[in-house]
């Protein structure tokens, strides 16, 4: 079983902290399913990652293709059930449920800390996941890096 790590972004914006956070899902051998809610957003964070540098350059694709399920690293704005993803990360206030959390190896909650609404929307997930019966971790880069600030669960 999983557990959900909430990435308070303050200092990095989504398209430089999720690169990050890939390379090391990739590293650990995890397939990623990365799930936004709007799919023009999904599109340019698709273009951002094809011309970041080339020594952290990742396959990936947009959810829609021939080929979603070779894709190391897939971005969606639905669920893919099935398709043998071992870490599935949120972006956007994309929604994850329990299921989805107990199912992957980890979960990954990133959220704008500048913007309330996203911050409000990231406590509601925290409340709803824990209550739920995962085990989450609140990273946040607050003081310039990144610190395990809040846990909850195993």
């Amino acid at each position: 079983m999983g557990a959900v790590y909430f990435y308070h972004l303050t200092r990095s914006p989504v398209e430089e902290t999720l690169p990050m956070l890939l390379g090391k899902a990739r590293q650990a051998g995890w397939r990623v399913l990365v799930r936004g809610r709007d799919e023009n957003r999904l599109r340019w964070l698709d273009e951002r990652l094809w011309a970041g540098p080339e020594e952290s350059f990742f396959p990936h694709g947009l959810a829609g293709g021939p080929h979603d399920a070779l894709q190391p690293v897939l971005l969606a704005t639905e669920a893919v059930p099935g398709d043998g993803f071992t870490c599935v990360m949120s972006i956007d206030g994309a929604d994850l449920s329990a299921e989805e959390v107990q199912a992957s190896e980890r979960a990954c909650i990133l959220f704008d800390g500048t913007d309330p609404d996203a911050k409000a929307h990231a406590r509601v997930q925290w409340k709803s996941l824990t209550d739920a019966g995962c085990a989450a971790k609140y990273w946040s880069q607050e003081d310039g890096t990144w610190q395990m600030k809040a846990e909850s669960g195993k």
